[in-house]
């Protein structure tokens, strides 16, 4: 298996955790797409996906409804997408996702998180560059034979498929979303979930001690409500498996 399995499978339990702070990443996420791209998913293959994704973790018709309907109003503030950088203790590299509609908050916030965990705040590009920015679908494995859709997916840039107990996953370069969601859908395959995911090149194995200094950091970080992601370079046991 490849990288984008060991990943997903030390990070799956992890994934979403807390169901709430599930519910309030979706609900950015769908104000984001319906703000670039209209409330209608027909019309709307970002909307489409995050529709998808609220559905995989049970949110609420109702919830999702409210949500694009929310969205829709142009009273609502409108999330950007920033990026943070840096380092946590022991050379652990950091790169934190936030969707913000205060620009200034997340800042303060994300550098505080930092600063009381001994970690180093960065500039912009001086970790990114450690992790393969990439997308990822989770489909519905029935009817499906794993070899041949890896074979037909090469085509539409697909670098690594396998399947677990929750089906088949596609993982593919950032910028190969579109084409893959379309065909996809062009061949009627059902997609539980679709995402993207920054996949460390290389981790760093760590003490027992060291590792929890590192997730004091995680934890405060991911807490934050602005955050939406956060990606590392520890190397992470996948024993809960």
């Amino acid at each position: 298996m490849g990288r984008a399995f060991e990943f997903r499978k030390a990070r799956k339990m992890k994934r979403w955790s807390a169901m709430a702070k599930a519910f309030t990443r979706i609900g950015k996420d769908i104000v984001m797409a319906v703000k670039e791209g209209g409330p209608d998913p027909d019309a709307n293959s970002k909307l489409r996906a995050v529709i998808q994704n609220a559905k995989s973790v049970n949110m609420p018709k109702d919830n999702i409804e409210r949500a694009i309907k929310r969205a829709s109003d142009k009273s609502q503030g409108d999330y950007k997408i920033v990026l943070f950088e840096g380092y946590a203790p022991h050379g652990i590299a950091i790169l934190v996702e936030t969707a913000t509609d205060n620009n200034n908050r997340t800042v303060a916030n994300v550098r505080s998180h930092f600063n009381k965990c001994d970690g180093n705040l960065g500039t912009s590009r001086s970790v990114e560059f450690m992790f393969d920015h990439t997308c990822n679908f989770r489909i519905n494995a029935e009817g499906l034979d794993v070899e041949e859709l890896e074979l037909e997916f090469i085509d539409y840039g697909a670098e690594e498929v396998f399947e677990d107990e929750d089906g088949i996953h596609i993982y593919a370069p950032f910028e190969n979303f579109g084409s893959i969601q379309k065909e996809l859908e062009n061949q009627n395959i059902e997609i539980i979930s679709s995402g993207f995911e920054r996949i460390p090149q290389v981790t760093k194995q760590l003490t027992p001690e060291q590792a929890a200094d590192v997730e004091k950091l995680l934890e405060k970080l991911e807490e934050d409500d602005d955050v939406q992601n956060v990606y590392h370079t520890m190397e992470e046991s996948s024993s809960e498996e």
